[in-house]
Parts: C-alpha cells; sequence; structure tokens
C-alpha cells in the first residue's frame, strides 16, 4: 500500500439522514476519497450535507424478508472495488467517527499481515442534549469504549486468532486483496441480526485473524434498540435459524434469551428450539424488552 492507502467509507442507510448528515461532517477528503451511501429503503437525502469527500450513492432493493443489510454492504464494496480503493471501511450511518478513527485504520492496514480484519472500538453515546451532540473531537468526553470488546491504547494493535464473536460490522475496516478473501457477506441474511458473526467465522475458516486498532474509535448516535422492535423480532429468528444451520450453534445467545423472557419467542438452546410466539407483535419494552 501507499503511505496513505486509498480509502473508502461504506455506509448503509435507510431513513436516517439525520445520523447520515452527522457522520458526513466527520468525514474529512484529506482521508477518505470517496464515501459510498448505499440506501436500502428509497434514496438518502444528500443535499445540504458537506460536499467532501465525494459521494457515490447506490440502491438495494428490500423484500418482505427486512433491509438487504449483508447485500447493501456488497454492493457498497462493488462500488468502492471499482474505484480502485485500496481500504474499504466499512460505518453504519448511525456512527461517528472520531478524529483519529480513520487514520488509525489506515496505519494499521500498513502495519498488519496480510487475512486481517481490522476492528476498531464503538462508544455508546447517550441521548444527545437539547443542543444536540458537540462535534466529534468532543464526543470522548461523553462515552467510553464499550467493555465488553477490547480497546487498546491509542497507537497500539493487538492481533488474536479468537473470539471472532466480538466482531461487528457498525465499524470496521479491510484490505481490498482481503475483502476477496473473505468473499463478503452472505446474502442468504436479510433483516436484522447475525450476518456480521456469519462474515467473521466465514473470514476465520480462510485463516484470519482480527486485529483490535486502538484509537479507531467510532461513536454510536443513539437511538432505541432497534431489536425490539417486532420485526426485527421476527428477523432475528430467521436469521439465528439460519445461523444455527451454518454453524450448528445459536448467536445472539443473550438477545434470544431476552426474548425469551418478554414472551416475544420461545428460545431454549439445550433443545435446539427457537420459534417466534403468536403475540409478539404486541410487546413493548414496558412488557419486559429493555
Amino acid at each position: 500500500m501507499s503511505a496513505r492507502p486509498s480509502t473508502a467509507v461504506i455506509t448503509i442507510t435507510a431513513g436516517r439522514d439525520a445520523h447520515l448528515r452527522r457522520q458526513r461532517e466527520a468525514l474529512s477528503g484529506e482521508e477518505v476519497d470517496l464515501h459510498v451511501v448505499v440506501g436500502m429503503a428509497g434514496a438518502p437525502e444528500l443535499r445540504d450535507i458537506p460536499k467532501s469527500p465525494p459521494v457515490a450513492p447506490v440502491l438495494v432493493t428490500a423484500d418482505d424478508r427486512g433491509l438487504p443489510l449483508a447485500a447493501a454492504r456488497n454492493a457498497g464494496a462493488r462500488v468502492a472495488l471499482e474505484h480502485g480503493v485500496e481500504l474499504l471501511v466499512f460505518l453504519d450511518v448511525d456512527c461517528v467517527p472520531g478524529p483519529e478513527c480513520l487514520a488509525r485504520y489506515q496505519t494499521a492496514a500498513r502495519r498488519v499481515p496480510p487475512a486481517t480484519l481490522l476492528c476498531g472500538p464503538v462508544a455508546y453515546l447517550p441521548p444527545p442534549p437539547p443542543d444536540g451532540y458537540p462535534s466529534a473531537g468532543e464526543l470522548a468526553r461523553l462515552a467510553e469504549p464499550h467493555s465488553g470488546r477490547p480497546a487498546p491504547p491509542p497507537g497500539e494493535i493487538t492481533l488474536e486468532e479468537h473470539r471472532f464473536e466480538l466482531f461487528w460490522s457498525l465499524s470496521f475496516a479491510t484490505s481490498r486483496d482481503d475483502w476477496y478473501r473473505f468473499g463478503g457477506f452472505c446474502e442468504e441474511f436479510a433483516g436484522y441480526g447475525a450476518e456480521d458473526t456469519d462474515f467473521a467465522l466465514r473470514a476465520a475458516a480462510r485463516g484470519t485473524r482480527l486485529a483490535w486498532v486502538g484509537g479507531a474509535v467510532a461513536y454510536h448516535q443513539h437511538h432505541p434498540p432497534s431489536r425490539h422492535e417486532a420485526r426485527h423480532v421476527r428477523e432475528l429468528v430467521a436469521n439465528a435459524r439460519l445461523f444455527h444451520r451454518r454453524h450448528g450453534f445459536w448467536p445472539m445467545s443473550d438477545w434470544l434469551t431476552e426474548l425469551d423472557k418478554a414472551g416475544a419467542v420461545h428460545f431454549d438452546p439445550a433443545d435446539d428450539s427457537l420459534r417466534l410466539l403468536a403475540g409478539s407483535d404486541h410487546l413493548t419494552s414496558k412488557q419486559g424488552i429493555t
């Protein structure tokens, strides 16, 4: 790679234009050569957003299975690679890159061996104050990186060959060659859940390791958890079953247990049983899903 690898940020979105605008405000044309914005439920609103870096809009079609998250990321990667970039950085639309996020990913891409997935820390922001979140450079005072995942000090990179269940697709990076090596996301998954763990496990089967990149922090803008919506419960069940068929164990077990306690699903991992319960469409956070 060159001194600074040519870089595309790939963002998938569906109706979150305010989140997209804030993400764009944190991207620098000096670090990012192309911003691929993939709309999954119609075209995103791209007026009145910063003009740099250049945007490549992409549209993918949803069906009754749910938003095509896996297919959308693959479509975004295809467009980025057609532009000849060397590094693909995937940031979900609700993620604001910290001031060093892109630079840390770029430095790590030059340092790690081939067949490495680059994972940056994610910090979950509280609800925004009445006047909105501060600038990206000031978000660190509002949230620390998630305690359940490694977060090395800035400038440090920790390599490991295990714990692929900790891979999250909301913020990660991969070289062009490694993307081809991994084969992209499995498009049998549609809607919410498990497609990123499946991606990581398939990459692991190809000899991949994880690199936890200190300082490559992305700040997750607050919104109600998507898994609590009835339509996403149905998607979680379908995707968990697909994942179980492919890998032989249940993903998202904490979420499925939570939904079982709330009466939305029946989940018994000891019996390899998971099914959607009648009436789950009417469950709310007041009924036990928190």
